[in-house]
């Protein structure tokens, strides 16, 4: 009986405190990074966004170039090659080659892009 015992004192393994400070440490990583990869993520949607801008843009230069008098609406732009992303809202607020004013924003993002007709991209 008395060697059982002592079998058992032999087994090598981690024991309760060793575990759950591993666990604890996991929980602290977990508690830093899950913040950051949320604002990775709201970060690439802006970006998103604002590269949807940057063609929305294109494709109001290339419908000017066709229509050099004409007002563009969305469905023009979508004519003229503008591929809008998922999640994104676009709207044309105003649409002659002199006038253009273009936004884009994401769903799930914080940020609105403007364009306007010489193509700067303000937030």
């Amino acid at each position: 009986m008395l060697s059982k015992l002592n079998a058992k004192k032999d087994q090598k393994g981690f024991t309760l405190i060793e575990l759950m400070i591993v666990i604890a440490i996991i929980g602290i990583l977990a508690a830093i990074a899950i913040p950051q990869f949320s604002a990775y993520r709201k970060r690439a949607y802006n970006t998103s966004a604002n590269a949807d801008a940057k063609n929305f843009y294109t494709a109001a230069q290339v419908y000017f170039t066709d229509n050099p008098a004409g007002t563009a609406s969305l469905d023009d732009l979508v004519a003229y090659g503008y591929v809008q992303g998922d999640s994104i809202t676009a709207v044309v607020s105003t649409g002659t080659a002199s006038g253009l004013t273009l936004t884009t924003t994401h769903a799930a993002g914080d940020t609105t892009f403007s364009v306007d007709e010489n193509g700067k991209i303000t937030k």
